[in-house]
């Protein structure tokens, strides 16, 4: 079959390449995939140094059933799938745990960019507790973790603050206050964190006693570096933060928003696969508002 693979050879660190069938695994659910989204995290795993070449790498794809389990989704159904690699080929396989069903009203490019960054922005917003009322500032909010953050915050009943170098349409998501730095906002209760480095300690300092930095990514790839005795002081929380795993209820639960309006998806690049290249510098010159789509051609 045809796949996407790591290719240090390759301009991008990813080519496509033709790649053994998939070992069927009885226990997962086949799905033949048409729609693949781009994370800056599964791809800057691609074009790492420790990539192992030829694997097929990707975490986001959309598509249809071509063989199922018991109690899973008919054959035929379209499907929104999420798995720590085999996402950017023709068909993949997951355990049922990690698919829904697409709504009839939900196009399946645009429920392909919800597994990753809207679970992201969805759990790291759970896991700080009540957000009514209460300030919550998303840095990189340009991206697709943080739009969908910037939204389900809003809804919530926070007071948003989004940091954006291209703040388009963040206050039509529900920003309250889109500023390009964070240097002299007020003080906040709740931080999403996607960037790291200076940013991040930046964000420790306007954290509100009692509050919680959710550190969900560190696409600055810049070392955090406190100031002496920066951590002293009334208690707050810098929290380390991985997505996991069992998405399928938190896929359903999106997908319900985006179906009845409640949540807007922004698509900032789409295109074949075999457009890769463009795609991942696009997203990697962060000249993605919103999140980057392949489309799996034949």
């Amino acid at each position: 079959m045809r796949a996407l693979v790591t290719d240090p050879t390759a301009p991008a660190g990813i080519s496509l390449a033709d790649v053994p069938d998939l070992v069927r695994d009885p226990a997962q659910v086949l799905v033949e995939v048409r729609h693949a989204s781009l994370n800056f995290g599964d791809v800057s795993g691609a074009r790492s140094p420790d990539a192992v070449p030829g694997h097929v790498p990707g975490w986001d794809a959309s598509g249809v059933v071509l063989q199922t389990v018991e109690g899973g989704p008919a054959v035929g159904s379209r499907v929104l799938t999420f798995g720590y690699d085999g996402a950017w080929a023709a068909r993949r396989q997951v355990p049922a745990s990690e698919l829904a069903v697409v709504p009839a009203d939900v196009d399946l490019a645009v429920a392909a960019s919800l597994p990753v960054a809207g679970v992201t922005a969805l759990r790291a917003l759970r896991r700080s507790g009540s957000l009514l009322g209460r300030r919550v500032l998303v840095t990189g909010a340009s991206g697709g973790v943080g739009r969908f953050a910037v939204q389900l915050a809003a809804r919530a009943g926070a007071r948003v603050v989004a940091q954006a170098h291209r703040g388009d349409g963040l206050a039509e998501r529900g920003a309250d206050e889109v500023v390009a730095s964070i240097e002299d906002i007020d003080p906040v209760d709740v931080v999403i964190d996607g960037v790291g480095g200076q940013q991040l300690v930046t964000a420790w300092q306007k954290l509100n006693p009692g509050g919680v930095i959710q550190s969900i990514g560190w696409t600055s790839l810049e070392p955090a570096v406190l100031p002496l005795y920066g951590t002293v002081g009334p208690a707050k929380s810098l929290t380390s933060f991985q997505a996991g795993t069992g998405f399928g209820p938190d896929l359903s639960l999106l997908m319900r928003l985006v179906a009845d309006g409640g949540l807007r998806v922004d698509v900032g690049w789409q295109g074949s696969w075999t457009r890769v290249d463009e795609a991942v510098a696009a997203l990697l010159g962060r000249r993605v508002g919103g999140k980057a789509i392949l489309d799996v051609d034949a």
